[in-house]
């Protein structure tokens, strides 16, 4: 069938663009609650009551050590050659048995130190970063009462603690590097309270932003941040994320009017009231939105929420180039079109789409924009836009009204980094995201595509197009250094030329974890990590909560 046909039915035809889909790839985790098991050979020492994994330590000098000096403004010399490590290095001691004592008595069942599901909660899905250890022991809290108890025993005897939520972040947040406790929030996953007249929610940490969705969808609201499948609500505060609609809504920050966290100590904070602004006292708020874990448990949040749209289109166009398209995409924001999204896929990112789910979509830069609101404005939007797009050397600009083609659209948009594994079913991804104003976006993915482009390994770009934010997939094989090593040098390249640009920075969404950390300095300065460091040091003297994530350890105050 000739191409232009095949657009032709796209745009008139009220079937699905895509027939006899095959199933999408789909990454999801469920963790089960496993009662404490008699210790086995596989899983510790037989002659301690409590199986910890034997895996050697390496414990180097630029290591964070689990417990903190009794001087909290010491920290370690700064390595200006450092290069991101693939295994975090960590030092570990036994979690004492009094300690596993009284957690017991607390979560009852609903703790666990199975190797596997250690293992498990140890090693993040769909990041490259590994931890010489992981979590001594598991938890499942049910309530926010258990969280304090959880939190201030394990503060009383010095133990770090990891907070989990949906394990899809990318920058290894969820690594364990010294072991300690793994708190797990997928328990606590109610909806308290729907305000519909208000239209806000108050919920605990552990549901997911598609099931919340699906609960708020009978009356016809919704929650506008989209990241990939499986986030929870709590791990979208902790990294403050965003996805494809922030163009339109903002990010998570922008969507939280308040929040709970518990902190170091076992108390509780609630960060603001539930109107819908405030003026009083310092935004607590926005400070944990962020944090990662580093300063409090987050055990319920209130949300903002958005009128289902009355109506939507969805257009798809082609370029000869990546920068014709992201011309596009300023062009388009500086219109004053109020688009919902602006997505940008490379030819190597369609090529993966097309290999996943057997489809024919030209493999060249693609645009894929989202227009909302009443019938005849969202189709006036369209048209605005299609013409913008001819001016810009774009080609086979169709667009979807049907229902169940725009769903299929946006899955397909939303399954592009399992798709990239049809290509390399073998290899890990390195997956990076860098932000700029959108008067430089073009540049960066101009700079960025040559790298990407001229390297022997398979790299593909998606962008968050209208508000300057990209991220590439660059796969390799884990097994050969030297393809490490290019991935980590292409990673390198792309955040450098961002952040050369001084209003750029080294993660638009994904967060900071250990990941990032080695490009704060360049990016913020000293002075303000200096001020991170009192923060944390004031809020968790101690040190045990996500240690060795997002500050950077050489810095002192």
């Amino acid at each position: 069938m000739a191409m232009s046909s095949w657009f032709s039915r796209l745009r008139h035809s009220s079937k699905s663009l895509f027939n006899s889909t095959p199933p999408l790839l789909r990454s999801s985790f469920s963790t089960k609650l496993i009662t404490t098991p008699t210790p086995t050979a596989n899983s510790g020492s037989s002659t301690h009551p409590f199986p910890f994994w034997s895996l050697p330590i390496a414990v180097a000098a630029g290591s964070l050590a689990l417990y903190p000096q009794s001087n909290p403004s010491l920290c370690q010399a700064p390595n200006a050659n450092a290069r991101t490590e693939f295994v975090v290095k960590g030092s570990h001691r036994d979690v004492p048995q009094e300690l596993i004592n009284e957690l017991k008595a607390v979560c009852k069942d609903n703790m666990t130190v199975d190797y596997e599901e250690r293992y498990n909660h140890g090693k993040p899905q769909n990041s490259f970063h590994k931890a010489v250890n992981i979590p001594d022991l598991v938890v499942f809290p049910r309530s926010e009462e258990e969280v304090c108890k959880i939190v201030k025993l394990c503060d009383k005897h010095k133990v770090p603690i990891v907070p989990y939520g949906g394990a899809t972040s990318i920058e290894g947040h969820t690594l364990s590097p010294h072991g300690g406790v793994c708190i797990d929030m997928s328990s606590m996953k109610n909806v308290k309270a729907l305000h519909v007249e208000d239209m806000d929610v108050i919920v605990e940490p552990g549901i997911g932003w598609m099931e919340l969705n699906e609960y708020l969808e009978p009356y016809g609201l919704f929650f506008p941040l989209d990241p990939g499948p499986g986030a929870t609500i709590g791990g979208m505060c902790a990294t403050r994320c965003s996805g494809s609609l922030a163009v339109r809504y903002g990010t998570m920050r922008d969507n939280v009017i308040s929040l709970k966290a518990v902190l170091a100590n076992g108390e509780v904070v609630k960060t603001a009231s539930r109107a819908r602004k405030s003026a009083a006292g310092y935004d607590l708020t926005r400070l944990m939105i962020g944090s990662e874990g580093t300063l409090g448990v987050i055990t319920e949040v209130t949300l903002r929420l958005q009128k289902i749209p009355q109506y939507s289109v969805v257009a798809m166009c082609n370029f000869p180039s990546i920068k014709d398209a992201a011309d596009v995409a300023i062009a388009t924001m500086l219109s004053g079109i109020q688009v919902s999204r602006v997505e940008l896929l490379d030819e190597v990112q369609v090529r993966a789409i097309n290999i996943a789910n057997g489809k024919n979509l030209p493999e060249t830069p693609t645009l894929m924009f989202e227009f909302i609101g009443t019938e005849a404005y969202s189709r006036e939007q369209t048209q605005i836009v299609q013409k913008i797009v001819s001016e810009h050397n774009g080609s086979d600009f169709v667009f979807a009204e049907d229902p169940d083609t725009k769903k299929e659209l946006w899955e397909i948009r939303k399954e592009a980094l399992w798709a990239c594994f049809a290509m390399e079913p073998d290899f890990e991804a390195m997956i990076s995201d860098v932000c700029v104003p959108l008067s430089c976006l073009a540049e960066l993915i101009s700079r960025s595509k040559q790298e990407l482009d001229a390297s022997e390994l398979v790299c593909t770009v998606i962008a968050h197009a209208g508000d300057g934010n990209f991220h590439t997939v660059i796969l390799f094989d884990p097994n050969k250094e030297e393809h490490r090593r290019e991935a980590e040098r292409l990673n390198h390249f792309m955040v450098h030329a961002a952040l050369s640009m001084e209003a750029g920075t080294c993660t638009g969404e994904h967060g900071v974890g250990t990941g990032k950390m080695k490009y704060l300095e360049k990016e913020l300065g000293v002075e303000a990590l200096k001020t991170m460091k009192r923060i944390k040091v004031a809020l968790d003297p101690n040190n045990i909560m996500n240690p060795g994530k997002l500050i950077p350890s050489h810095v002192c105050f």
